[in-house]
């Protein structure tokens, strides 16, 4: 069997180790496979295996990816985590007994701060979405509770009408390692997502059987992550802000801050284990209150 045929195998297995046993998001299990690919396709040329190659031969890998894509620290240290992650699984599933990753040193990476709109530009941005169909009330209600909510893109394309409780005015939703959360939907989140189950749902069913996704598409089955994307870059240009669909969730966290909520509180709503990764936020507004000081103050 050639070495490409048993890497190929390998990596079927390591992503369903992935998938089924560490249960890894769907998106970081496509990352790391996607990493892999291309580890395979260099060990290919470089006539290595990948049952035999040694911690020097992952460095020269690295920096072969270095040279070629002039990569930024962020992205070395995913490749590497990738690595690590494959040679992991190799000794757990018996292909190996020493794991040649640890040798590879992972590059000191700066953390970046996020990129958030003010709540006029969020205004602005909702603001543009036409109305005059199903799929613009739809988009309404999906960017609004986003916003209003602070909702990763999976949460949102997976939230289901079972887990709204209107009455409670609460949503379920279920984030990074398959962990539920409830979270307050707000009166203007509410009053979309009312309207939208009303008016323009039911105009984009297209199936006999139910489905209880709550954001369809064109087919009536739920909308995927890319088409979202689409949407939101569409919608983005009408009102041409250059945003991503991910600073509905910054610019939630930072408006929440900014008004003064507790950093533990906002742990809780955006679904942080570590609330090390929601204190990006202090330091943006400390970012913000530093450029008022120069800008507005006579000492500044």
């Amino acid at each position: 069997m050639g070495d490409d045929v048993i890497l190929t195998m390998l990596t079927a297995e390591y992503e369903g180790y992935l998938r089924n046993e560490l249960r890894v998001a769907d998106s970081t299990t496509s990352t790391y496979v996607n990493e892999i690919e291309k580890f395979g396709r260099w060990l290919d040329a470089s006539s290595l295996h990948v049952e035999d190659v040694k911690g020097v031969d992952l460095e020269s890998y690295v920096v072969s990816r270095v040279g070629m894509e002039l990569l930024s620290a962020r992205t070395v240290s995913r490749i590497i985590s990738s690595l690590r992650s494959l040679f992991g699984f190799m000794r757990v599933a018996g292909y190996r007994m020493d794991d040649p990753s640890h040798d590879v040193e992972r590059p000191k990476v700066g953390r970046i701060l996020p990129e958030v709109l003010d709540i006029a530009e969020v205004e602005k941005f909702l603001d543009s979405i036409n109305l005059d169909s199903p799929y613009g009330l739809r988009d309404r209600t999906l960017f609004e509770l986003i916003y209003s909510c602070g909702l990763r893109v999976s949460e949102a394309v997976d939230l289901e009408i079972s887990h709204i409780f209107m009455r409670e005015g609460l949503i379920r939703v279920r984030g990074k390692g398959d962990k539920e959360r409830l979270l307050p939907l707000g009166d203007e989140a509410e009053k979309w997502l009312r309207r939208y189950l009303r008016e323009g749902r039911p105009l984009l069913l297209k199936r006999p059987l139910p489905i209880d996704f709550v954001f369809l598409n064109n087919r009536g089955v739920k909308l995927s992550r890319k088409g979202m994307w689409k949407r939101f870059r569409s919608i983005a240009d009408e009102a041409k802000l250059d945003a991503k669909i991910h600073t509905l969730r910054h610019s939630f966290a930072t408006h929440l801050l900014r008004g003064g909520a507790d950093l533990r509180s906002v742990q809780e709503l955006l679904g942080h284990v570590d609330i090390s990764t929601t204190q990006i936020y202090t330091h943006l507004d400390k970012d913000d209150l530093q450029k008022a000081h120069k800008t507005f103050h006579p000492r500044g």
